[in-house]
């Protein structure tokens, strides 16, 4: 499916995969609307295969003003849907968003300038990300912008080194992508991007972020729901040290300490008491996190274990 737009070469590519989450994905597209229309090209790769119809009505193709693709494709993971979308793509820059992307005013402009400033085929764009505006931002959210789920704390714009390749908001090069065919297919969430960040380093990625190029994220998260989010990440990070010798599993040190440890009782107030409140609060927040980091050591480990060797 598509909209009209004649034989035009766009200058960048939008590959957003989604699985399941059409309501969100029409919000996405709706956002890129404005977004140097008539210089993008849209490819929506469905990763679930089995809610075409709802995929079909968030595209609305016939009433998108920039052209909208859907790329054939067998689903198989996130990785296999963006490789499906950037081997598909028509322009020389590809930009990687998420279905829970809300874009910015400006996004792909300055997507665009920054490559326009930095033409070498090497260099990647990384875009910043934020929790949405419309989300009650709740103080375990702010735990995982602590270098859990995102480092851009402790970001400063320029390049900020491959292991900070996250698919959310960051461009590339088609060439760039291609030189290494794209995604390791066998890589689950989060490790797809940081494997194909660890290959394009051999060959000589500079990863530029780019403050201003700002984005919102529509995903409330929970202590609960990041638990298989970890056992996930304990798989990909053994397959990562396995394919990759010279990688240290970041997790596995980071949460070594925290293994088995019993949780602060006072962490159970850190919904009720700000972390403001004189003397009180900040034993509570700094025992919460203490309490999260447990949680998220407990399923990484269990699955870590689990994958060990004989």
């Amino acid at each position: 499916m598509s909209s009209a737009a004649g034989d035009r070469t766009p200058a960048l590519s939008i590959v957003i995969p989604t699985c399941r989450r059409s309501p969100l994905l029409r919000r996405a597209l709706d956002r890129l609307e404005g977004q140097a229309d008539d210089r993008i090209e849209v490819l929506v790769v469905d990763d679930a295969g089995d809610d075409p119809t709802g995929v079909a009505r968030a595209v609305d193709a016939s009433e998108r003003p920039y052209p909208v693709r859907c790329p054939d494709h067998a689903p198989a993971g996130a990785a296999a849907a963006r490789n499906a979308g950037w081997r598909a793509a028509r322009a020389p820059l590809v930009l990687f968003l998420g279905d829970d992307i809300l874009v910015d005013a400006g996004l792909v402009d300055g997507h665009l300038r920054a490559h326009a400033r930095w033409p070498e085929d090497e260099v990647a764009v990384l875009g910043h990300v934020r929790w949405a505006d419309e989300l009650k931002v709740t103080p375990f959210m702010r735990f995982l912008d602590e270098g859990v789920q995102y480092d851009y704390a402790n970001m400063q714009a320029g390049d900020v080194g491959w292991g900070r390749l996250y698919t959310s908001n960051v461009s590339f090069k088609r060439e760039l992508v291609a030189r290494v065919d794209g995604f390791d297919e066998s890589f689950t969430i989060p490790y797809e991007d940081l494997e194909l960040g660890r290959r394009l380093h051999d060959h000589g990625l500079q990863l530029m972020y780019e403050p201003s190029i700002r984005a919102e994220h529509l995903h409330p998260a929970t202590p609960d729901g990041w638990r298989p989010r970890m056992a996930a990440t304990a798989r990909a990070e053994r397959a990562m040290a396995a394919k990759h010798p010279d990688f240290a599993p970041y997790f596995r040190d980071a949460l070594a300490y925290w293994r088995g440890r019993r949780a602060p009782g006072v962490a159970r107030l850190v919904d009720r008491v700000p972390a403001s409140t004189p003397f009180l609060g900040p034993r509570v927040h700094a025992a919460a996190r203490e309490r999260w980091k447990i949680t998220l050591a407990d399923a990484f480990f269990a699955a870590w274990d689990e994958d060990a060797p004989a």
